[in-house]
């Protein structure tokens, strides 16, 4: 699915996407602390200090703003483990990934889960095109993981009957329960358990000792 922001930033000037950007990273914000619901276009152009007039220049709606959110949120879950994610050919890369993850957590105290997920927990029901674009953007994170056991897979380090697939999305569907128990326990214990048991599941498939 297209970035909703692309149509309206083809005609915009420098400071025009200046400006759009700037309201989209403070909805980002407000929304990812409250809540989309919790969140109004008032809210928005207060903490952005614009009128409603400019808000609405940019974004024709609450939703169409929603979405721009959507995809930035996508985008900066992605690009904070790029690097990561790019490493995920090695049992070290994963327990490097791991890691890292853990520790974003503990920095941010425990605090926010995920940011697609918390969107996809509040918009997944009641925003089909929001969920489409949340979808998406879990499978950008699932074939990152794919594409990093799938070389291990090519190298003769993971079994040749390996299932990648189910791997993958296991690994997935790991680090979010993960971040959803942090969110409500206040801790990364269940985080870390949870990802070093995948590791471990992956570890099994490869000839690579405990």
């Amino acid at each position: 699915m297209s970035d909703p922001r692309d149509a309206a930033s083809a005609n915009l000037t420098r400071k025009g996407r200046a400006t759009q950007t700037r309201i989209v990273e403070v909805a980002a914000a407000l929304m990812f602390e409250r809540g989309v619901a919790e969140t109004s276009t008032l809210d928005v152009q207060k903490a952005a200090g614009i009128s409603a007039s400019q808000l609405y220049h940019y974004f024709s709606d609450k939703k169409a703003l929603v979405h721009a959110v959507v995809t930035h949120q996508t985008e900066a879950v992605i690009a904070a483990q790029s690097s990561m994610l790019a490493q995920l050919d090695s049992i070290e890369g994963l327990e490097a990934w791991r890691d890292a993850v853990v520790e974003m957590q503990q920095r941010e105290r425990c605090q926010g889960g995920c940011p697609i997920g918390t969107l996809s927990s509040e918009l997944a029901d009641i925003d089909p095109d929001a969920r489409a674009m949340l979808a998406a953007g879990f499978s950008r994170w699932e074939d990152a993981i794919r594409r990093g056991l799938r070389a291990m897979q090519e190298r003769g380090e993971l079994n040749p009957d390996a299932d990648v697939e189910s791997l993958a999305l296991a690994t997935l569907a790991a680090v979010q329960g993960g971040l959803l128990l942090t969110q409500a326990r206040r801790d990364t214990i269940a985080l870390n358990t949870v990802l070093t048991a995948i590791i471990d599941r992956i570890r099994c498939e490869t000839s690579q000792p405990g």
